[in-house]
């Protein structure tokens, strides 16, 4: 009895030494983008790419997808020097076609619409000259009506611009009539006037788009997870319904190209 005791322990020994193969860490730059992220280097990071992630951590076990702040100067270099693996919602007016990449589609789009504070006869012409406007804008974005230049003392020279790091300062500088224009992202807009609905009279948003974004997914080029993958894990979520349910609840949805 005690040779099998013996022999027992010996094999239950050598099973719980065999190793469980660990997920592969995939690293996701994040910048203060919202919505798509709200403060990155923060404990609990929000928006659209800290809920994707969590989504597609739960969905399998063989990717472990971890935020990496970075900022929004920064974040290219930040890709190419392999600080980490990829990083999402990245449109290609934003000048990183120099850079080693693979890329995927999201096919996710959204775009940068003008603001202004509504005023008795004030109309959609309001927004057909910017020049001599104070523009309200974020600093280090990139702006259609700019040539996509986001230098900020270009964008002050030429546009009178106003930079912060803020989308909320920049509407109430255009409803304090400290600033003439916001340039702002439409689906963060869409989710400001959920929060404010008493402010939604008092703001003129043009028809007319600043940029539309065509949102793709940057890869280094010895990222561990590649765009195939990443695509396949996307229809994943796409099957089951998890992906069109977070993507309306920042007033984003899948499109066809």
């Amino acid at each position: 009895m005690r040779v099998v005791l013996r022999g027992l322990l010996i094999a239950l020994s050598l099973l719980t030494a065999v190793p469980v193969l660990a997920a592969q860490p995939v690293r996701v730059g994040a910048y203060h983008f919202p919505p798509y992220v709200v403060k990155p280097e923060s404990a609990e990071p929000g928006g659209l790419l800290p809920e994707l992630l969590a989504a597609l951590n739960r969905l399998q076990g063989d990717y472990l997808f971890n935020l990496v702040p970075t900022s929004v100067t920064r974040r290219y270099r930040d890709l190419e020097s392999g600080r980490f693996d990829l990083i999402l919602f990245e449109s290609p007016s934003w000048g990183w076609q120099d850079i080693a990449h693979r890329t995927l589609d999201l096919h996710i789009d959204d775009a940068e619409v003008y603001v202004a504070r509504a005023e008795p006869g004030r109309d959609e012409g309001y927004f057909d000259q910017l020049k001599g406007k104070r523009m309200a804008l974020y600093n280090g974005y990139h702006y259609g009506f700019a040539g996509f230049n986001a230098d900020p003392r270009f964008l002050s020279q030429e546009f009178g611009a106003l930079l912060t790091y803020s989308h909320d300062s920049n509407l109430l500088m255009v409803l304090r009539r400290r600033a003439d224009i916001a340039v702002v992202t439409r689906s963060y807009l869409q989710l400001y006037q959920d929060r404010h609905p008493e402010q939604r009279a008092a703001l003129l948003v043009s028809r007319r788009v600043d940029q539309v974004y065509q949102h793709q997914a940057l890869f280094r080029p010895q990222a561990p997870l590649t765009p195939e993958a990443l695509a396949e894990l996307l229809r994943a979520l796409n099957s089951r319904g998890q992906l069109d349910d977070l993507l309306g609840r920042y007033h984003l949805a899948v499109v066809p190209r």
